[in-house]
């Protein structure tokens, strides 16, 4: 005999939707307790691999062998000198290209002659990846440091260009019909109302463009360098020492996160005050 539900169709209909909102109360509880499920997740598929022996530890050794290597790099010291290597050059590389992108790309997107002489050739040689210049730029600048700064220098360029020249087309023509209408002359019109509108554009760029960096940093560093991250990572290949490799992986993704983060964080703070009511731009 069919079991008979006595509750009435509200009453269960109610019951339901609470139930169901519980895991949506939960997430809302903590907001970002979801985003660290997956890499707890892998953290403990890494270690299950490593304890149960599925993997050999000369191929992948256990986390805990990594955290004292992390620990060993961090009281030694090597941790912060090649890390502080690898921050200058990134810097010093970003500042060269995005300055060179950000002339560029506003001279091609406030003038379409220039734009129609240099984006045809600029599209084409933006398709070559970094390593795809490193022996005309070894030939040019030699293996100094130098180098570095050009290939990361190279990357940054790019988006930042490209980020530049759409934003300053993209502006808004009614506003600087206004401004031509109440005497505005042309540097007046740039800096008070194309800048002002390519704000949130050019921060996305800039954003791609450290990405960018710091990615080419990782690489150069590994092909042509003596200290950085990315030469522990070579030197760890080297002797076999997987857990050194591992360790440098680890703090290079920790400091791209980070980077990473903190621009995420800028730009929400810059678009909130930007869409406040009364904010000046």
């Amino acid at each position: 005999m069919p079991q008979v539900n006595l509750l009435p169709l509200p009453l269960i209909a109610s019951t339901r939707a609470a139930s169901n909102a519980i895991p949506g109360r939960r997430l809302r509880r903590f907001p970002g307790l979801y985003r660290w499920l997956l890499p707890a997740a892998l953290l403990a598929l890494w270690q299950a691999a490593t304890s149960q022996h599925w993997i050999a530890a000369q191929v992948l050794p256990s986390p805990y062998e990594v955290w004292l290597t992390l620990d060993y790099l961090a009281t030694s010291g090597d941790l912060w000198l090649n890390t502080a290597a690898s921050v200058q050059r990134v810097v010093a590389g970003f500042a060269i290209g995005s300055l060179i992108g950000l002339v560029l790309g506003g001279a091609m997107g406030l003038s379409p002659t220039l734009r129609a002489y240099l984006q045809p050739s600029f599209n084409a040689l933006v398709q070559i990846p970094v390593l795809g210049w490193f022996p005309f730029a070894l030939l040019i600048f030699g293996i100094g440091e130098p180098l570095k700064y050009a290939l990361i220098a190279h990357a940054a360029l790019v988006p930042v260009t490209l980020g530049t020249m759409q934003a300053f087309r993209q502006a808004p023509q009614p506003l600087i019909e206004v401004a031509r209408v109440n005497g505005f002359g042309r540097r007046q019109i740039i800096s008070a109302v194309v800048l002002p509108a390519a704000v949130p554009v050019l921060f996305s760029a800039f954003r791609l463009a450290f990405t960018k960096a710091w990615l080419s940093l990782v690489v150069v560093e590994l092909i042509a360098s003596s200290e950085g991250l990315g030469y522990l990572i070579v030197y760890g290949r080297q002797l076999f020492q997987l857990d050194l490799v591992m360790a440098s992986v680890v703090v290079v993704g920790a400091i791209g996160w980070l980077i990473d983060r903190g621009f995420t964080l800028a730009e929400g703070r810059l678009l909130r005050h930007r869409l406040t009511p009364g904010a000046r731009p």
